[in-house]
């Protein structure tokens, strides 16, 4: 008789567990429903936190179990961005204008309000007209589905090219990186429809909810970024689990091999690059909220670099390992760059970590890469005394996990 799923994932049950623990703690001790030991800024702190571990699970799925190492997943999380704050800025300002022509002699006209928000909007960049791209910003039962609809398309459509044209290794890394940059560079110019380098602002305010402190929006989101972490692990662990998650690992080992038994390769990658790509969008359309403001800076390509890090420093291959490794990066950038770390007089120079902090990154990346390949995931399976398969004879793929010669035998 065959396991349930849960039985044969028993880390689930704990990584779940633990995500409750830390969301109840949080929640008493926050300033919106607790007792008020926590600020505000630092459970929006790691609310975001939360959807940068979301994104990294996403990450894994793509380069831990799939092998492919995608560049390019922070401009789909960018992107979903842009989608939530294109609503929540409509909105917000359309309720601005409305109060401001309330005091008029005659009531304004759905034109006029129309006309008022878009120039508060795109006033700042000369334009008198809504983009087209904006049709549906005044709803958000029409917006909000781009989320997924816009990168999910732009994933399909990128992974079918580069995949049918088996592009692979570090040439489609490439690939995804031209493609973050060219998106970047079109969102910096003020005719892309997205206000260029101003970006999005004051998506904090949530519309209709005005009244309602930003402790308890802080406390809202900290619970939905929680929600959707736990949703997206729970997920990401099915898809690897099984027949399918066997065949994810195929690619990762030795993709040749699994395309000359018959799978369609090209169709398994295209999927888990467009699911991820998808899971990437709905951590960001949660994440600018919380941060306030998106710019086109978000879509840096160096955005990805950084996501690759956190899992490798995580510990890539394991989930809570992507988890870890966003969790404990992301907080400690924050720590370090917030000015926060105190700096290091050595008397010729004074160290500051707000302008030393990614060398340090940089070195951590190469230190785990050297020293501890299985990063800080890997602590915790000798905790948890999981043992990596005895491996004999010769190997059968290219990586450490593939099927050795001896193993083929029995």
């Amino acid at each position: 008789m065959s396991r349930s799923f849960i039985a044969r994932n028993p880390s689930i049950l704990w990584f779940l567990a633990s995500l409750a623990v830390f969301t109840l703690v949080i929640t008493v001790l926050s300033e919106g429903f607790g007792i008020g030991l926590i600020p505000t800024a630092f459970v929006k702190t790691l609310g975001k936190t939360l959807c940068l571990c979301l994104v990294a699970v996403a990450m894994d799925l793509i380069w831990g179990y799939t092998g492919i190492l995608s560049l390019g997943h922070m401009a789909f999380f960018a992107v979903g961005g842009y989608m939530t704050g294109m609503w929540l800025m409509y909105a917000r300002t359309e309720e601005i204008v409305v109060q401001a022509l309330a005091s008029g002699p005659i009531p304004a006209t759905p034109e006029e309000v129309a006309q008022g928000v878009t120039t508060q909007i795109f006033g700042v960049v000369g334009g008198s007209d809504l983009p087209a791209i904006w049709s549906f910003a005044h709803s958000a039962w029409l917006q909000l589905p781009l989320v997924l609809i816009v990168p999910g398309l732009l994933a399909l459509v990128f992974g079918w090219l580069a995949f049918r044209a088996r592009v692979n290794g570090v040439y489609l890394s490439i690939l995804t990186q031209a493609m973050t940059l060219a998106l970047a560079l079109y969102l910096f110019q003020n005719d892309s429809g997205l206000r260029g380098n101003n970006g999005l602002s004051g998506l904090q305010n949530l519309p209709g909810l005005g009244h309602v402190s930003q402790a308890t929006t802080s406390i809202l989101f900290f619970l939905a970024s929680a929600m959707l972490l736990a949703l997206g692990y729970v997920l990401a662990a099915f898809v690897i689990s099984g027949k399918f998650g066997s065949a994810l690992r195929g690619i990762r080992d030795d993709e040749q091999r699994l395309r000359f038994l018959g799978y369609p390769v090209e169709g398994y990658k295209l999927f888990i690059f467009t699911l991820t790509a998808m899971i990437a969008a709905i951590a960001g359309a949660f994440y600018y909220p919380q941060a306030g403001i998106i710019n086109p800076a978000e879509l840096a390509p160096i955005a990805s670099i950084y996501l690759a890090v956190w899992v490798a420093i995580g510990g890539r291959g394991r989930l809570y390992g992507a988890v870890i490794g966003a969790a404990f990066v992301s907080l400690l950038s924050s720590w370090f760059t917030g000015g926060m770390a105190p700096s290091i007089p050595l008397g010729f120079y004074t160290i500051h970590w707000v302008d030393w902090w990614t060398v340090l990154l940089g070195l951590s990346f190469v230190a785990v890469t050297l020293f501890a390949p299985k990063g800080i995931g890997g602590l915790f399976d000798r905790l948890a005394h999981i043992a990596t398969p005895a491996r004999h004879g010769a190997a059968l793929g290219p990586n450490d996990g593939a099927l050795q010669e001896k193993e083929a035998q029995e």
